[in-house]
């Protein structure tokens, strides 16, 4: 029987990363972004719409096994564009989950719903909302409609407070922070294979000599990282900013904060 896995957002960085590393014999991934992804290939089928639009979620949706929720902005934006997308995105996209009968959602949150709060070690799984822009405010409300889809409606949802994914870490905070594009792959795959996960709100971090960042919610799916930043720090150095003592980093800085 062929399992159906819609990416949205997927025309994006992670989504890139996703594609190859969710690619499994009996699956297909359903890749919906507003501009169509590179190559698709065999076991892969496009969509191109916004996640805006409800009707065009709920056509996506139909015949779906699970949405992994990549769509909307990837950093810092104007309040109205974050509320549209990102915030307005979302409900959209568990909306149009319900409508369609999706059992599971996996939503990418960001460490930057958590922003503000102190890096103690470790951070916890249950870290309340402390978000550091309006991009981290988008996220705490995806994390919201996540508990509220999963409350009133029997969705499972899994939201993935994403570190700094990308090939390699950039800085001495990304040390600490990276996930891997490999360990991303790892732990979508246990958030999107893991029995009857109800609510849950875990790190999406590596193995790394410096994590700080609980793990524990994060193996209770599954998710066994492999990575460790470490083997860059010698490239990276160790030059520390006054903003690492918070969870978000930089994004705690002045209000002009990098996307």
């Amino acid at each position: 029987m062929t399992e159906r896995v819609l990416v949205t957002g997927a025309a994006g960085r992670i989504g890139g990363y996703l594609r190859t590393r969710l690619a499994r014999p009996g699956r297909v991934l359903r890749l919906l972004d507003v501009r169509e992804p590179a190559d698709p290939g065999d076991g892969e089928e496009v969509v191109t719409a916004s996640v805006t639009d409800l009707d065009a979620l709920v056509d996506a949706c139909r015949e779906t096994d699970a949405v992994v929720h990549l769509g909307g902005y990837a950093g810092e934006e104007a309040w109205e564009d974050v509320l549209a997308t990102n915030i307005h995105g979302t409900y959209v996209v568990f909306e149009a989950a319900r409508r369609a009968a999706v059992p599971r959602v996996v939503f990418a949150s960001s460490n930057h719903a958590a922003g503000f709060h102190p890096t103690v070690d470790p951070v916890p799984d249950d870290l309340l909302p402390r978000p550091d822009t309006f991009y981290g405010v988008g996220k705490v409300a995806g994390e919201a409609l996540g508990s509220l889809y999963h409350d009133r409606h029997g969705l499972d949802v899994v939201c993935l407070r994403i570190g700094t994914c990308r090939e390699a870490p950039t800085d001495a905070r990304g040390l600490a922070t990276w996930l891997s594009p490999d360990d991303c792959g790892r732990l979508v795959e246990a958030a999107l294979t893991c029995r009857s996960p109800g609510f849950r709100v875990v790190w999406g971090v590596s193995a790394n000599t410096r994590r700080r960042w609980a793990l524990s919610g994060a193996h209770e799916l599954g998710y066994r990282p492999q990575d460790d930043a470490e083997v860059f720090a010698t490239e990276v150095g160790d030059r520390v900013a006054a903003t690492d003592v918070y969870v978000g980093g930089e994004f705690c800085g002045p209000a002009d904060a990098p996307a």
